[in-house]
């Protein structure tokens, strides 16, 4: 029975599920730095004139965040220019998603034409310290005096599978709303897609 007790604590470990706690909405975020796929560092320092982040978890090989590619170009084309750059993190263990590698992420994103960093999170303590579980999963970040403070966690949004038949856009809503300087209505929604791949 011990061992059975303890087989199980340790798949639970690995499947990541010690570490779906993570920020909570309202908490500030404790800054990171990652290695883009030019090679370049990129961190939450490095957006001066922003007012906020959108922070995706997403990578290569998931159907879901193949789905969302496209929207989360759309996101960063709308978004950037009014101070809501994304910010697409890959936190995939590759000995489990070989498709998921840096070298792959290069490929991808030169493929996409991504105009936004992808950022390598190989040693996954940023999802980790978000709570990220899924690919994508979305935490919408408002810079303060304080720091980045997170305002929505959760999916882009209604309709993974038909992008023309979305009737709600739970990003794009609760950017709107902070860019009013509202509140943001819709706090949280169950991010659907892939599990993040964690290493054992």
């Amino acid at each position: 029975m011990k061992k059975l007790k303890i087989s199980i604590i340790s798949m639970l470990v690995s499947t990541g599920f010690m570490f779906a706690q993570g920020y909570k909405i309202g908490d500030t975020i404790s800054g990171f730095a990652l290695k883009n796929v030019d090679e370049k560092t990129v961190s939450t320092d490095s957006f001066k004139d922003n007012k906020g982040l959108v922070v995706i978890f997403t990578c290569n090989h998931c159907p879901f965040s193949k789905m969302y590619e496209s929207r989360i170009k759309d996101l960063h084309t709308k978004y950037a220019a009014k101070g809501f750059p994304v910010l697409a993190i890959n936190s995939n263990d590759e000995k489990s998603q070989p498709e998921d590698s840096f070298e792959n992420m290069k490929v991808y994103a030169k493929k996409g034409n991504y105009a936004f960093p992808y950022l390598y999170d190989d040693s996954q303590n940023v999802a980790k310290a978000f709570g990220a579980q899924r690919t994508p999963h979305v935490f919408l970040l408002k810079k303060s005096e304080k720091g980045y403070i997170l305002e929505f966690i959760g999916a882009i949004d209604d309709n993974a599978q038909e992008a023309n038949n979305v009737k709600e856009k739970f990003v794009e809503k609760a950017i709107d709303e902070l860019l009013s300087g509202k509140e943001v209505s819709t706090k949280s929604v169950k991010a659907i897609g892939c599990t993040i791949k964690w290493k054992i």
